[in-house]
C-alpha cells in the first residue's frame, strides 16, 4: 500500500520532468548555434562540428572535423548532464576548447536545446 501511494506521489514529478523539454522551443534556441553548427541530413562541418547524434556521442569524434587536443582527449561523452554543463559554460567544462560561445545561462533554454538536438540521429534523420 505504501509503495502504491509512493508511486502515485512520484507520477507528477516524473511527468513534469518528461515535459520539461520542448524541442520546438529548442529549435529557436538553436539559432544561437546555427552560425557554427548544423543538423539534419545535409549537415556539414563548418566552424563547429555537425551536431547530428550528439547525445551519447564521445566528444571530439565527428569525422573530418579539426578538434582541439582538449576536446579529443577530454574523455567526455555528450550525455544530457554533460551537455547541460557544457552549454552553460563551454570553456569551464573543456578548458582549451576553441569554441568561442560564452554559453546559455537559462536552464530552460538548455533543456529545450537538448530536446531539439535529441531528435537528430547520427545520419541526420529526424525522429518522429
Amino acid at each position: 500500500m505504501v509503495a502504491l501511494a509512493a508511486s502515485f506521489l512520484a507520477a507528477p514529478a516524473i511527468s513534469s520532468c518528461a515535459s520539461a523539454q520542448d524541442a520546438t522551443a529548442g529549435e529557436r534556441v538553436f539559432a544561437l548555434c546555427r552560425a557554427c553548427h548544423q543538423v539534419g541530413p545535409s549537415a556539414r562541418n563548418g566552424v563547429g562540428p555537425v551536431l547530428n547524434g550528439i547525445v551519447g556521442r564521445p566528444a571530439g569524434t565527428v569525422p573530418d572535423y579539426d578538434y582541439t587536443e582538449a576536446n579529443r582527449t577530454s574523455g567526455l561523452v555528450w550525455d544530457e548532464p554533460t551537455l547541460r554543463e557544457y552549454l552553460k559554460d563551454p570553456k569551464a567544462k573543456i578548458p582549451g576548447t576553441k569554441m568561442i560561445f560564452l554559453g546559455i545561462k537559462r536552464d530552460r533554454q538548455i533543456e529545450d536545446l537538448i530536446a531539439f538536438l535529441k531528435q537528430y540521429t547520427p545520419n541526420g534523420t529526424k525522429l518522429p
